[in-house]
């Protein structure tokens, strides 16, 4: 698992159709952004919860979905300085 702090929507039209009509948020990482399927409905700015790998899959609903992360859960409070939540 990672955290990870959501950075905006990424709108992608034309997707295959086993991408159903998930949301997709670009995330970071550090000084790393990457796309992350939307399974909790968070928003810009949140703090989240991501897993990877066959984790991604099955939480993104299926474990042949296409994803390889997939955001989980939002953290309440997180202060990225001291890692206390």
């Amino acid at each position: 698992m990672k955290i990870c702090q959501v950075e905006k929507p990424l709108v992608a039209t034309n997707r295959i159709a086993a991408m159903e009509h998930r949301h997709l948020q670009v995330v970071r990482d550090g000084s790393v952004s990457m796309v992350a399927v939307d399974a909790v409905g968070c928003k810009p700015g949140d703090w989240v919860i991501c897993v990877g790998s066959s984790a991604a899959r099955e939480a993104a609903g299926s474990i042949d979905y296409p994803s390889d992360f997939t955001i989980v859960g939002i953290i309440d409070h997180w202060n990225p300085e001291t890692g206390e939540s």
